[in-house]
């Protein structure tokens, strides 16, 4: 069983990496609320588009990283090299095949799903440039898996940093024109998170080079291509892969109704979500050091305290949130200055910012114990809770914002409502399913 320090130790890492990791979205969303309203909506809607093609990437990696954090946990450290390096092939591969895609086809898809031809064009302009992340990104979430997965998570810090810093100064140079750059807009903020993930995937690749002792890893050596490998990790992670997808698809369902509400509305959306975002970090990076570390207890041989440490880390996820959602409904206005000088448009996200204050509460406890069933190794009962939820979660939004019309503060109830659904079911699958002794 863990220790307080011992799970603090593996997640605090994680939490900075994800800082970073979302400092990209912030930072485009602060500089570009500073902009115009037409350029902050934009970024909301090419940002999540990016987003939903990353995830299939991200859910091949968590496959990688449970069969890395098993491998760890049964000390077959050799093991581990051939799932990071066959991984990373295959994830490099669907970059390639998924930018050229969304190269040829995302000027008629954006016109599908966005109706103001001003949001289109600027959508458009951005998308079109931030797509070329692919190329880095989807190497970057293999290397986070490996270092996850082998609970040497400090790096991710470094690495957090890094990226954090190229992406904020490039933000402010590319975006204003000010450094002696010229004066991008909104497609300089799509550059500016392209120079960063690829300062990330430099940084891996130097660290590891260096830094860890290949051998034991089983690191230095490539070898063939091996269809076996990339098929045992994604027996794992096609399920995982879905899930994430759809878990950010239900978020652009979301935003395709706000944005028929018009720009205002989605203005407020999109800084309401940034700031949800951040507050999601601590709670995304418990849930990630729950994933691994149910992994490695099953892997040890500890199946029967997994349940204990759920427990446990959920607790402290909702304290760590309680904390962060008093500090939001204390100074609502400071934390809504850093998106927008506009004091309207402040004032209008503060009932949004609210609900979700409220929706937080209740996902820093879920996501804990639906994540330990993808650590468990059960992917497969992931992406079928998943799916029930989010059907529930787009009928609702689809009425309440698409048909109804309702303001933005109504339509994000739906992420409430989502929350209870997903610890109940999750709940429900630890206590009474067959899942202690699933081989992976």
């Amino acid at each position: 069983m863990y220790t307080n320090k011992e799970i603090w130790n593996i997640t605090y890492p994680i939490f900075l990496g994800l800082l970073a990791q979302n400092v990209i979205n912030v930072t485009d969303t602060a500089f570009l609320g500073h902009l115009n309203e037409i350029a902050l909506g934009a970024s909301a809607m090419g940002g999540l588009l990016y987003i939903c093609v990353y995830t299939i990437a991200f859910g091949f990696s968590v496959g990688s990283q449970i069969l890395i954090a098993r491998r760890n946990g049964e000390r077959n450290f050799h093991a581990i090299g051939p799932i990071m390096w066959q991984g990373s092939a295959f994830s490099f591969a669907m970059a390639l095949l998924l930018l050229l895609i969304m190269y040829a086809g995302a000027k008629p898809l954006i016109r599908l799903l966005i109706t103001s031809d001003s949001i289109f064009e600027a959508t458009y302009e951005f998308f079109s440039w931030r797509i070329w992340g692919f190329l880095f990104a989807f190497i970057n979430v293999m290397f986070r898996a490996f270092y996850i997965g082998i609970t040497k998570t400090k790096v991710l810090t470094i690495n957090a940093i890094t990226m954090a810093a190229v992406n904020v100064f490039l933000d402010y140079a590319m975006i204003f024109g000010k450094c002696g750059f010229p004066e991008l807009g909104i497609r300089g903020a799509a550059l500016a998170s392209v120079i960063a993930e690829a300062s990330s995937l430099l940084f891996f690749t130097i660290f590891t080079y260096y830094k860890i002792d290949r051998k034991k890893y089983g690191l230095n050596k490539f070898g063939r291509f091996d269809v076996k490998m990339v098929g045992r990790i994604l027996h794992i992670s096609n399920f995982t892969m879905i899930q994430y997808f759809l878990s950010m698809a239900i978020w652009f369902v979301f935003f395709m109704a706000i944005e028929r509400l018009g720009e205002r509305q989605l203005a407020i959306a999109n800084i309401v979500r940034s700031v949800y975002v951040v507050l999601f970090i601590p709670v995304q990076s418990l849930a990630t050091t729950a994933n691994t570390l149910v992994s490695n207890l099953i892997g040890s041989g500890g199946t029967s305290k997994v349940l204990q440490l759920l427990n446990k880390m959920a607790r402290i996820s909702f304290i760590i949130m309680l904390a962060c959602v008093m500090l939001c409904l204390l100074f609502p206005h400071t934390i809504l200055a850093v998106y927008t000088n506009d004091m309207a448009l402040l004032q209008d996200s503060v009932s949004a910012l609210y609900v979700i204050c409220i929706a937080m509460l209740l996902a820093s406890v879920a996501n804990i114990y639906f994540n330990g069933i993808s650590g468990t190794g059960n992917t497969q009962a992931a992406l079928v809770l998943e799916i029930s939820t989010q059907l529930f979660y787009t009928l609702y939004i689809i009425t309440i914002g698409m048909l109804l019309q309702a303001p933005v503060d109504v339509c994000f109830t739906t992420e409430i409502i989502y929350y209870i659904l997903m610890f109940t079911f999750s709940f429900i699958y630890l206590k009474k399913a067959k899942w202690q002794n699933k081989k992976i």
